[in-house]
């Protein structure tokens, strides 16, 4: 599947159409599993993250852990546009990714799933779940 089909399948919309930050806000925002909520957040940038990392390491890896490490590459990316920027080694966002994909698959583990609930609930859960995870990698950090 190329970018463009990529990204219509996930927001609904084509590439650069004035709807896609809504499609995306409400269909990840709103998604009633945290793993649905990461099929719908960013299409742009999970196309080539599940093309150039995900896929090659299930190739040779469990799919739960292709997933996670590719969480942990995706952090590690936005660490890197960081500490360009800063001039200063961090790794907050890697750990926070981490966490994020941790939460991904336990959720799927444990089939927690919320779509049920009203939109404002699926909202509120899948914020709070980013939030945590912020959270924790946040205190971690400050251990260092």
């Amino acid at each position: 599947m190329n970018l463009s089909d990529y990204v219509i399948k996930r927001n609904g919309v084509p590439i650069g159409s004035s709807d896609s930050l809504r499609n995306m806000l409400n269909r990840s925002l709103g998604a009633g599993t945290f793993s649905e909520f990461w099929q719908y957040w960013n299409p742009i940038w999970g196309y080539y993250m599940g093309m150039y990392i995900f896929k090659p390491l299930k190739s040779i890896l469990p799919s739960s852990l292709s997933l996670v490490l590719t969480f942990v590459a995706c952090g590690f990316i936005h660490d890197l546009a960081v500490m360009l920027i800063k001039w200063k080694f961090s790794l907050l966002l890697t750990q926070w990714f981490l966490l994020i994909g941790l939460s991904v698959i336990l959720g799927k583990y444990t089939n927690i799933n919320y779509s049920k609930f009203p939109l404002i609930v699926r909202v509120v859960i899948n914020t709070t779940v980013i939030a945590g995870c912020f959270f924790i990698a946040h205190q971690t950090n400050n251990l260092w």
